[in-house]
């Protein structure tokens, strides 16, 4: 049962895993409020939220992942809207 339920998983992991990627977008970080676990970041276009190119403010859904990345930085993100509001649920440097 339990070797099934792990190929299971396996096998939906690797199916999403293009989809999760092509989520992600690219930016530059500009700013970093870690006391409101927001940070501003100039991206390019989002494409999972139909969204141009711009610079703006997002709420991290984790303020964890404010840990290890800087002003300046080159990162990937994955936002996401939710309730009419925008959050990033993933970052990473793309450096």
């Amino acid at each position: 049962m339990f070797k099934s339920l792990v190929l299971t998983a396996a096998v939906v992991l690797a199916t999403l895993a293009p989809v999760y990627a092509d989520s992600m977008s690219d930016g530059v970080i500009r700013k970093i409020d870690m006391k409101n676990a927001k940070i501003t970041i100039k991206h390019g276009e989002i494409v999972n939220l139909d969204m141009p190119p711009m610079s703006m403010v997002f709420t991290l859904k984790d303020p964890t992942l404010l840990e290890g990345v800087a002003k300046g930085d080159k990162v990937k993100f994955v936002a996401m809207e939710e309730g009419g509001k925008l959050f990033i649920t993933d970052i990473q440097s793309a450096e």
